[in-house]
């Protein structure tokens, strides 16, 4: 049976090339000969304190091992991929801990059947071998209703466990003593998943089956089922839905919660799922929280244990009180564990007052300076112009681009038109093309609204001093070299610059005594569109065309077109009588 693609070596080596990784890059850890299990490097560290031993199946990364360190846990036992590790491991790590010193050992086992079994066989071993050894058995799962005979689930609650249990340890406290606090804690804790899609062991086909509409909510790490499969809705609801359902005191293992409660959220991704979404999730769990007049102490946000590469999310809500914080926010060198804010946090915005735009621009422009008619017959041609090339530009650019470039320049034409309705167009030429550059690189969009705008940014330059036909030659000179210099094309690259850089050349004509601005701006304009039409001739250097066999582009490039069809346009506009 073929099963999912997946980065490996073989299925039968993926867990112990996994923990043979992490421990290669990560100088607090070593590998226990003959066995898979990872131990702090720094075992000597152990003597007079009880040791924390944890682990299970693999494909919970950066669970388990992710968690050793000061602080934290002491080894961690990892079996195959989903499956409970062997009896004779657990049972060399204890031996191991104990020959270095330590006065106890703690086992933190996962509420799954092989877990427990497995655990709890080598605690038995041990303790006929004379060792101190006990167990806490965590099942954080707020999935069903009612108690099932298994009792909770282990989830992704066991991260916090690891955490409050790695502090005790350090402090020295007893071995009976963390067992009584971390059951405490443990009852007081609740974890709910989501999850758009499901996972697959290597060498398997996916666990489940989702459809595309659907997610499910309730699901275990391994890929077990949930309790209810919806259809789709925006994360705010999920989040809620997730968050009720947690809190539900009808639910037999709900999170009691009551305003003023203090919290600590854990929003862990599955596996699959990007930051963005998890970004997200994680705002929308805040405004809940708060909402409810629930105080957040501690956010963590991240992947903490993960079920391979299932697309989904767990929210874990931990009761606190400052002690317990206390020992959460205590030091650890566990790689996995992380550096957070010993802050609470809020969704209430933090907002610094923006400085006052352009403050500077009006210090070097001629006040009083009235609107030439001219100046608005060229932008309203250009719109124009732009709106009717919307369907050519959009075919030129499905060769090379993702068939948006008329649609780019649309926009930025309805954007110039209403701006042009809404109020007169400043008079002068650099307060006008500065106005232009903020317009389009706020609705234009891509890159050429970013090209554009660089453009007109740096030709109204040379314009705030003087607007005579030399610095309009310097202007268009200024716009070039800015795209150049940031953009990163050239003339040849066949680009809009192809374009751009043969009407400057004509335009440097302006800084002849008497030069006739008409007829330099023909020439200006015949050249250019020349220039847009040789580019059908030109591999493509710059933008995503060079990413496209020259062989497949026998069109001129869009963006060359449309800057010649701009110069038209104004041309034509300059030379229109106002109505």
């Amino acid at each position: 049976m073929e099963g999912s693609k997946k980065l490996m070596n073989t299925v039968l080596s993926c867990a112990d090339d996994a923990l043979a990784g992490i421990v290669a890059c990560n100088p607090g850890l070593q590998l226990l000969q003959g066995h898979r299990v990872a131990l702090r490097s720094d075992l000597e560290n152990v003597e007079g304190k009880v040791a924390l031993i944890s682990g299970g199946g693999s494909g919970h990364e950066p669970a388990h091992a992710g968690y050793i360190g000061k602080g934290m846990l002491t080894g961690v036992v990892a079996g195959s991929v989903f499956t409970s590790p062997a009896v004779g491991s657990i049972l060399a790590a204890i031996r191991t801990v104990r020959q270095a010193g330590a006065v106890g050992t703690l086992l933190i086992v996962k509420n799954y059947t092989g877990d427990r079994l497995n655990f709890g066989l080598a605690l038995e071993q041990a303790r006929a071998e004379g060792a101190v050894v006990r167990m806490v058995v965590i099942g954080d799962d707020s999935a069903f209703t009612t108690q099932k005979k298994a009792g909770r689930r282990g989830l992704c609650g066991t991260v916090l466990i690891h955490k409050v249990a790695g502090a005790l340890a350090e402090e020295g406290v007893c071995l009976n003593e963390i067992v009584r606090k971390v059951t405490a804690v443990a009852v007081a804790m609740g974890t709910l998943g989501v999850s758009l899609s499901p996972c697959s062991v290597p060498g398997s086909r996916p666990t489940f089956q989702l459809a595309e509409d659907e997610f499910e909510l309730g699901l275990g790490i391994h890929g077990e089922a949930g309790v209810r499969r919806m259809k789709m809705m925006p994360a705010d609801k999920i989040v809620k839905l997730m968050l009720d359902h947690m809190t539900d005191p009808s639910n037999a293992s709900h999170v009691s919660l009551r305003p003023g409660t203090s919290v600590v959220l854990m929003v862990n991704n599955l596996g699959g799922l990007s930051y963005l979404e998890l970004s997200i999730v994680a705002g929308s769990a805040v405004q809940y929280l708060e909402n409810r007049g629930i105080h957040i102490a501690r956010a963590f946000v991240g992947s903490f244990m993960t079920a391979l590469e299932m697309a989904g999310v767990s929210l874990t809500l931990l009761l606190v009180d400052d002690e317990l914080l206390n020992l959460i926010d205590s030091e650890t060198t566990a790689v996995a564990w992380p550096q957070h804010a010993r802050v609470s946090v809020s969704r209430k915005r933090k907002e610094r007052i923006a400085p006052e735009q352009y403050p500077e621009e009006e210090k070097f422009v001629p006040a009083g300076v009235p609107a030439s008619p001219k100046m608005r017959l060229a932008l309203e041609a250009v719109c124009s112009t732009l709106l009717n090339l919307q369907d050519k530009l959009n075919e030129l650019d499905r060769a090379a681009g993702d068939g948006d470039c008329g649609s780019t320049h649309a926009r930025a034409a309805r954007a110039i038109q209403e701006w042009l309705s809404a109020k007169p167009p400043p008079g002068h030429p650099s307060q006008l093309l500065s106005a232009l550059a903020r317009l389009l690189l706020e609705k234009m969009g891509g890159s050429s609204g970013a090209l554009y705008g660089l453009f007109l940014t740096a030709a109204a330059q040379p314009l705030r001093i003087n607007s005579d036909l030399p610095s309009w030659s310097e202007a268009m000179d200024a716009g070039i070299e800015a795209m150049k210099r940031y953009g990163g094309a050239a003339p040849g690259d066949r680009t809009m610059l192809d374009s751009l850089c043969a009407a400057a050349e004509e335009l440097r004509a302006l800084k002849n005594p008497g030069a006739n601005l008409m007829q330099v701006l023909s020439k200006a304009v015949q050249q250019a569109e020349y220039a847009a039409e040789s580019t059908r001739n030109m591999e493509a250097a710059a933008g995503r065309a060079s990413y496209i066999s020259s062989g497949r582009l026998d069109q001129p490039d869009p963006g060359a077109v449309a800057a010649a069809a701009i110069l038209r346009a104004v041309m034509e506009g300059m030379l229109a009588r106002p109505m």
